[in-house]
């Protein structure tokens, strides 16, 4: 166990910084998780009610950097999910937003600090703590299952401090926050930013909202993160036209995006003289895997880039054997310390060690260029036999993306493939379009509109709730 950050290293520079003109310094930072390390008294499991705020950060550098064991939740999340997962791990405590307190009922408040509650829960956690463990989260698509990535100390702080070394991060950068801080990407520009003594700008604002906008220029953002359907999003903004002179640095990462779509930001990122930083990874990975280096991005368009510092990659083809040539598709494996300790289904598995051993096999099929360049083509389970033929259904995707203006998602079983589309009006040519570029036989498929792709806290679509559309 070890602290992750030193806080003291930068005493009076400005840590966290909020929309409604609220500061705390990092000698302030430092002085409120002892504070609230003194009300919990010893190592516990406690399930924190995420939001992009001064209190929420309080709370999670003050779990890390003491050797309490946080879960970390959407302080939106459905409540009977939430008392699903209290009866499941049994945490000692909850740290929970103030004006959330009533929802739980029978908890007694033993802390409070900037506008969040520290509550005892009824039960006495009865399960022990593996020495290494450090954190909880939620993997991609299971925001309301009982399953979570175990991550070690070792784990943050070593991918926190990969990404730092590669975005050349220092006390002078200004990230805004545009994804939830319990999802392992916004989370990780939180862990890197706070480690070179930088100041995070906090809000729970979304792009479309003006306040999000004010916030920014005001408070002169240096850089964002985004998922693909924050940049989809971004270009229907006309991002472009925007005034944003603080501007430095874009990254994107949380799945593949639109070739198309990293071109535009590339040669915008060029002409402007910023960054846009193409990136690849996992929670698994705790967050980092690989990044595509901003003066790469145009000649390397579609290529999520090389392993972060200290990691490494390799391709697995079928039958077992590494694959050596370039343009040839295999699994991408990953090979660093950033490599999570393994999953936690129930309460008995916060005991366990490190099942992963460094090595993470992703489910994702890549190939590589003569340059060494990575390129992901597609998920090694996101595939159907289509009378007898294999179908790609992220190419599919893909396909109908660049080609129409509409949100896409694709699944189905073997001989029946699904579409979702949500402009009805495009049904037909769409299935025209499918049945041109594939070839494949029209009965084997069927596009359906649907009001709204569902998504999770990370912009990624959840499939599993498409299955009931069309099995139901």
């Amino acid at each position: 166990m070890c602290k992750v950050w030193k806080f003291s290293k930068h005493n009076d520079r400005c840590a966290l910084q909020d929309e409604f003109g609220n500061e705390i310094s990092y000698k302030t930072l430092n002085s409120e998780t002892r504070s609230l390390f003194d009300a919990l008294g010893r190592r516990c499991l406690l399930f924190s009610f995420c939001r992009n705020e001064i209190g929420s950060v309080i709370g999670y550098t003050a779990f890390l950097n003491h050797g309490i064991v946080p879960v970390l939740l959407n302080s939106h999340i459905d409540r009977q999910m939430a008392h699903d997962l209290i009866r499941t791990y049994k945490p000692d405590y909850l740290w929970i937003p103030e004006d959330q307190v009533e929802q739980f009922p029978g908890m007694e408040m033993v802390y409070s600090a900037w506008h969040y509650a520290l509550l005892k829960t009824v039960d006495e956690n009865a399960y022990r703590l593996n020495e290494d463990l450090a954190l909880l989260l939620t993997t991609s698509g299971s925001t309301g299952s009982p399953k979570f990535v175990r991550q070690s100390y070792e784990n943050v702080l070593d991918n926190a401090s990969a990404i730092a070394q590669y975005l050349a991060l220092d006390e002078m950068e200004r990230p805004i926050t545009t994804l939830p801080m319990n999802y392992t990407y916004g989370l990780s520009i939180i862990n890197s930013h706070l480690l070179v003594g930088a100041t995070v700008l906090l809000t729970d604002k979304g792009l479309m909202q003006k306040e999000f906008w004010h916030f920014f220029k005001e408070a002169g953002a240096t850089s964002f993160g985004g998922v693909p359907y924050t940049y989809e999003m971004l270009d229907k903004l006309r991002f472009y036209r925007m005034k944003l002179p603080a501007l430095r640095t874009m990254t994107q990462a949380g799945g593949k995006i639109l070739p198309e779509l990293h071109e535009k930001f590339a040669r915008y990122a060029e002409e402007q003289g910023k960054k846009f930083v193409v990136m690849y990874g996992q929670c698994e990975a705790t967050a980092r895997m690989g990044y595509l280096p901003p003066e790469k991005a145009l000649e390397k368009k579609g290529s999520m880039g090389i392993a972060i510092p200290g990691g490494k990659f390799h391709l697995i083809g079928t039958g077992g054997t590494e694959v050596l040539a370039p343009y040839k598709t295999g699994e991408l494996v990953y090979e660093g310390k950033n490599v999570t300790l393994g999953y936690a289904e129930c309460g008995e598995d916060l005991a366990k060690g490190d099942e992963r051993h460094g090595i993470l096999e992703t489910g994702d099929l890549a190939q590589f260029d003569e340059d060494g360049y990575y390129y992901i083509v597609g998920r090694k389970k996101r595939f159907l036999k289509i009378y007898g033929n294999r179908v790609n259904l992220d190419e599919i995707e893909r396909l109908i993306k660049g080609a129409f203006e509409t949100e896409v998602a694709s699944t189905g079983i073997d001989d029946h493939m699904y579409i979702f589309v949500t402009d009805g009006s495009l049904e037909w040519q769409i299935r025209e379009f499918i049945v041109e570029k594939t070839k494949l036989n029209p009965a084997a498929f069927k596009v359906l509109t649907i009001q709204e792709i569902p998504k999770n806290d990370a912009g990624k679509t959840l499939y599993k709730e498409l299955v009931q559309r069309y099995e139901g």
